[in-house]
């Protein structure tokens, strides 16, 4: 999730573990602590692009790792607030604030290799990396911790919030399985093969949601409101498979095929090969000059050919907010 949600999340959950003995700490520790694994990003900076898409959400938000740097920062709070927390509450609440923000995270398309070093990444796609309806409940709960000092309205508050947004994030699954049945019955009605078939949110909501269904030749984009009355169309985009093979070999290539899960496809366009990342849909309605959220595009650079990533164009939030209304009209 982005980082201000974090960092909301993070507050909350250290108020549930150490409210009662750091009190409003447990903003400056919950703060700090729900903001660290995406602190990963800033290590990317000093890599190449296609380096810094693989190693974020990888160590930084590996079980293991918090096993190990929990009772550091549990020994280094508990020092700093001598005689507040102890050890043991501190290191539990270190753990805790680390281990909830990527079980967050789990639940977005991105994902997370919560058990690195193995190299998956679990990643539920239910919720878009933005979603004001998850984040407000923990907003509203910490106005409310921070006006009262009352230890028991302080905890009740802290609950309500988590339980608003934690049902959120339920809620989302559900939906996500009954968007995933809408596709489903949608593509064998139209005779549709395929081999597989991922389900996402779209920015901000759990109203529309996009599908990337992979065929043999083609991979297939569509989308489905929760208010639709019309039949879904798929949109086909050939995988391009003759100019991939011209990558084959090439190092950035072959690591953007791992981040990438295997949802892509190779397009050129002035000469110059582009690799489309599909699981983050398309920033534009085009579908004869498509713009995916994710693309790299291959430059010459010392005798081979070097990804660096194409600048995005800001997602038109208005037009996601029409298109999202049309839908619920049933257009």
């Amino acid at each position: 999730m982005d980082s201000f949600t974090q960092i909301v999340l993070g507050i909350a959950v250290a108020e549930v573990c150490a409210g009662k003995q750091l009190k409003n700490k447990t903003f400056l520790y919950g703060a700090i602590l729900g903001t660290l694994p995406d602190l990963d990003v800033l290590v990317g900076l000093l890599l190449n692009p296609v380096d810094a898409v693989l190693i974020h959400r990888g160590i930084s938000h590996s079980l293991f790792l918090f096993l190990l740097i929990s009772p550091l920062f549990g020994y280094i709070i508990s020092k700093i607030e001598k005689g507040k927390i102890n050890f043991f509450h501190a290191t539990n609440m270190s753990f805790w604030v680390l281990f909830t923000h990527v079980l967050l995270d789990m639940f977005t398309s991105w994902g997370t290799q919560i058990l690195w070093p193995l190299e998956h990444r679990f990643a539920l796609k239910t919720i878009f990396v933005i979603d004001p309806l998850y984040t407000i409940p923990l907003i509203i709960s910490l106005i409310m911790v921070g006006k009262t000092k009352n230890e028991t309205f302080r905890y009740k508050y802290i609950k309500r919030g988590l339980l608003v947004s934690s049902s959120y994030l339920l809620l989302s699954c559900f939906i996500k399985l009954y968007i995933l049945s809408q596709f489903e019955k949608a593509l064998s009605k139209q005779g549709i093969q395929y081999a597989e078939i991922i389900v996402k949110p779209t920015a901000f909501n759990l109203i529309l949601w996009n599908a990337n269904i992979a065929t043999t030749n083609h991979y297939l984009l569509a989308d489905y409101s929760l208010f639709d009355t019309q039949p879904i169309s798929f949109e086909a985009y050939s995988k391009n498979i003759t100019l991939e093979k011209r990558l084959i070999g090439n190092s950035d290539f072959e690591k953007l095929k791992q981040a990438s899960e295997g949802w892509y496809i190779i397009s050129k366009k002035d000469n110059h090969l582009y690799f489309n990342d599909l699981r983050f849909g398309l920033l534009n309605d085009n579908p004869t000059s498509p713009q995916f959220a994710f693309s790299y595009q291959f430059i010459q650079s010392n005798s081979e050919l070097k990804a660096i990533e194409v600048p995005k164009s800001k997602r038109d939030g208005k037009r996601l907010l029409q298109k999202i209304f049309t839908r619920v009209k049933g257009n």
